[in-house]
């Protein structure tokens, strides 16, 4: 009596195990999200932007160099120093210049002298002259007489008129030989910051050759973004374009910009700009293997003097933005797109997919903006995994 009650307990339990493991079945075998890659339609900005490096440098500067040849006698600045335009910056030792002006102010002393000996002999001979006139009219001297009191007239006027030309010759040269002492102090051509000190007290300056550069002033607001964009963007770039900027010591600050120009050939490598000549498309490329830059220049205010000469900056030039939209990753786009429609697929929590033809607007390469056929957390399917989704 007893076997058969435990014959169906046994049975009973046997039924109840295959029960729960046909639902655990049934709950990990049926297909849903968690079968499925997807990503997320999430909301936030997005902008559509060309990316380059720059360097940050003075819009206005100034090299101020040497017009005058000797030694460097004190320099009133050093590098960092703030000057005004007029302020005096260099002295070079004027021993040389001021020894030239001595000699053209003698020389122009003896040339007066000279002239004024040449004018008493002319009024001598001026004399001569008149009394050879009064003879004539008496029958009392020859002709061959008058005649050369008349040329000896006519030749003290000349010498006047050479001493007068030399003597306005050597005030000219004395006027250069003032300039040129004059040129010993050095001044600011205008207010700034020097920021490059290239010549030490002591050093001796040759101007007759080259005129050596001293130093530089910089005003260090506004600065200028030098921007290389590579060939294949620069025909996105345009004068008067929003773009903003950041810096390795910016941190998250950005500056805030437009496009002030674009230079129209970019520049030669260093190893061609000394040879000259070829034209700008023939000189600026080396085979296939170098990339064409083209310089864009930005302006920024300074007023605070965060930034600083030869800065490298990453610069963004914003051809479109938008803030708070939708937001879909572009690997969740499927098949070729038609204007700006496009077809894309949606997971339930089910599993079920659905396809969707959606309305897309701006893209920044990895995002792109919904405008129509998405909601926000929805989720796009990427690739399915293993198993079928209905």
């Amino acid at each position: 009596m007893k076997r058969p009650r435990q014959t169906r307990r046994a049975l009973l339990i046997c039924l109840f195990l295959l029960l729960v493991a046909s639902l655990v079945a049934w709950l990990f075998l049926t297909p849903g999200r968690e079968a499925y890659d997807t990503v997320p339609v999430t909301r936030g900005d997005i902008e559509n932007s060309v990316t380059a490096l720059g360097t940050l440098q003075p819009r206005q500067y100034v090299d101020v160099g040497a017009q005058a040849s000797g030694q460097i006698h004190k320099i009133h600045v050093e590098v960092g120093s703030e000057v005004k335009e007029g302020q005096l910056l260099v002295e070079i030792d004027p021993s040389t210049q001021t020894a030239k002006l001595d000699a053209s102010r003698n020389a122009i002393d003896n040339l007066k002298a000279q002239l004024q000996e040449q004018r008493a002999l002319h009024d001598l001979a001026q004399q001569k002259y008149q009394r050879q006139q009064n003879l004539v009219k008496g029958g009392a001297t020859r002709d061959e007489d008058v005649q050369i009191a008349l040329a000896e007239v006519r030749t003290t006027q000349a010498r006047t008129d050479m001493f007068q030309a030399q003597i306005r010759q050597a005030q000219a040269s004395l006027r250069s030989d003032e300039a040129e002492l004059g040129y010993t102090r050095i001044f600011a051509p205008m207010s700034g910051t020097v920021v490059a000190i290239d010549a030490r007290e002591g050093q001796t300056l040759n101007a007759q050759q080259q005129t050596p550069l001293i130093l530089r002033i910089a005003k260090l607001s506004p600065m200028t973004v030098w921007a290389e964009v590579s060939e294949a963007d620069i025909g996105h770039v345009k004068p008067g374009m929003p773009a903003y900027f950041t810096t390795l010591s910016g941190g998250n600050r950005r500056w805030n910009s437009t496009v002030r120009q674009i230079l129209p050939v970019p520049p030669k490598p260093l190893n061609e700009a000394s040879q000259g000549g070829g034209s700008p498309a023939s000189s600026g490329k080396s085979g296939s293997a170098r990339v064409v830059l083209y310089t864009v220049l930005l302006d920024v205010d300074n007023t605070d003097q965060a930034l600083m000469a030869e800065m490298t900056t990453q610069v963004f030039f914003v051809a479109d933005q938008a803030k708070d939209v939708l937001l879909a990753p572009i690997v969740a786009l499927q098949g070729a797109a038609t204007g700006d429609r496009q077809t894309t697929h949606i997971v339930g929590k089910n599993g079920k997919i659905e396809p969707r033809e959606i309305r897309t607007g701006i893209s920044d390469r990895l995002r792109v903006q919904i405008l129509e056929g998405l909601n926000e957390g929805d989720h796009l399917l990427i690739a399915p995994a293993t198993g079928n989704g209905g």
